[in-house]
């Protein structure tokens, strides 16, 4: 951002985490810049309301901007609901609520008119007096200032939620009318480059994730030796194998142990509980201990993890996450898992591993979920059928992947830092403009 230039003159916000503004610019807390207020409209089916559109928390989280083509679900509303909450062109959406903090006060700004469509429940709608202005709230509530008021304005231990007072006194820096349009479409502009960057980085991954897996798979049932002879295993996702090898269902050669549940007054955040790996622990195939949760409870020694133990999410609000595997180290040593966890336990778990990440244990897991069934059970994971070669084949074939995936695991790092890169200049130059940091007149 260096060959943008700063206004000609600063003066102080009055707020700490926002720093000087444009001398011309004001700063507004939102309640005297927009009306807002909680949607309460969940997503069940009611007799006697009428048939809605509902725009959910996901919808939210998922899209920067609201239009007609995404796959809303149904619900029903009351003539009072439909009249506050149907969608109109300019109303911004946040995310209230969630277990996460960094999840509080996501925004989507409504792009077009939504007759039919209302907003759904844990969210707030924000409308402004008009669709620039709209635009630039937008804006405002991605910004780093308005992300660090949320989070210090979301109390809570395992769900953390915003005050409409909180929501209300968000500070908001506005320039004059005559600028926000400019401004506002610079942004997009650049928002627009960047993205399409990350679109471009993110298939690379998706290809590189392709080929990683093929090698996997490949590896995990055919072996290392070509011209050895094969055999139809009579399963469908699994192939031929070479004939030494044998079919085993899981529950034969390891233990499958489901995590542990513990209540919200078990959780504490002096730094002295018993760490509890979650799904957000598994990040890029590696232990990621940056966020953590703590409990000091009672914890059955066969729930502590072990050096080699394949940690497993099993149930997940997003089904993509389902199945998402990492074989755990020292550094996990005294931890537990959660109830939304699995843990696979046994002698051949460094084979294994590779089994959970190549297309049979994609192609096995997508048999057992369903429409009403979103989760690994112990028992369907227990009586996973797989290949096992004899265990001089096994170490060989581990020791090979190990080798080959190097080169290939360090592209898809050091292509995803780019992406991560790209993201943050994506914020920063947001924040920057909303701020006034910079001078996006002579650009527009």
């Amino acid at each position: 951002m260096s060959h943008y230039k700063p206004y000609p003159a600063y003066k102080d916000s009055g707020v700490e985490w926002i720093g000087p503004v444009p001398e011309h610019w004001d700063v507004m807390r939102l309640r005297h810049v927009a009306a807002f207020k909680n949607s309460n409209v969940d997503k069940k089916i009611y007799d006697g309301q009428e048939t809605v559109s509902l725009c959910n928390y996901t919808d939210v989280y998922y899209n920067e901007f609201i239009t007609s083509n995404l796959p809303f679900m149904q619900a029903t509303a009351s003539p009072a609901e439909i009249e506050q909450f149907t969608l109109k062109k300019g109303d911004v959406i946040i995310t209230k609520d969630s277990e996460d903090p960094s999840d509080i006060g996501i925004p989507a700004l409504v792009a077009e008119a939504l007759p039919g469509v209302v907003c759904g429940y844990h969210l707030t709608m924000i409308r402004g007096a008009d669709f620039v202005t709209a635009r630039l709230l937008h804006r405002a509530i991605q910004s780093r200032p308005t992300q660090a008021h949320f989070f210090v304005e979301a109390p809570g231990i395992t769900r953390y939620g915003l005050s409409q007072d909180a929501i209300g006194d968000l500070p908001l820096c506005i320039p004059p009318e005559d600028e926000r349009y400019a401004l506002t479409n610079q942004i997009d502009r650049e928002t627009a480059r960047i993205d399409a960057l990350i679109t471009k980085k993110t298939r690379f991954i998706e290809l590189l994730k392709e080929k990683r897996q093929a090698l996997i798979t490949h590896a995990v049932t055919k072996g290392l030796d070509p011209n050895v002879k094969m055999k139809d295993t009579g399963v469908e996702w699994i192939g031929e194998v070479p004939e030494h090898w044998t079919i085993t269902k899981l529950k034969h050669v390891s233990r499958a142990l489901i995590g542990l549940t513990y209540a919200p007054e078990d959780v504490v955040t002096d730094g002295k509980g018993i760490t509890v790996l979650r799904s957000s622990n598994i990040q890029g195939g590696q232990l990621d201990l940056a966020d953590i949760v703590q409990v000091r409870t009672v914890v059955d020694p066969e729930l502590m993890v072990r050096v080699g133990d394949i940690l497993i999410c099993s149930r997940n609000g997003s089904r993509a996450l389902i199945g998402k595997n990492i074989q755990l180290d020292e550094r996990s040593l005294g931890c537990t898992f959660g109830a939304f966890m699995t843990v696979v336990r046994g002698s051949f778990n460094d084979f294994l591993y590779y089994v959970f990440n190549s297309t049979m244990f994609d192609a096995n897991s997508a048999l057992y979920m369903t429409s009403t069934v979103n989760q690994l059970t112990i028992s369907m994971i227990a009586n996973m059928e797989v290949p096992l070669p004899p265990e001089d084949e096994q170490r060989a074939i581990v020791s090979r992947l190990g080798k080959g995936l190097s080169s290939l695991d360090a592209l898809l790092f050091k292509t995803q830092r780019s992406i991560d890169l790209l993201k943050e200049r994506r914020a920063a130059f947001i924040t920057a403009a909303v701020t006034g940091q910079i001078d996006l007149r002579e650009s527009a």
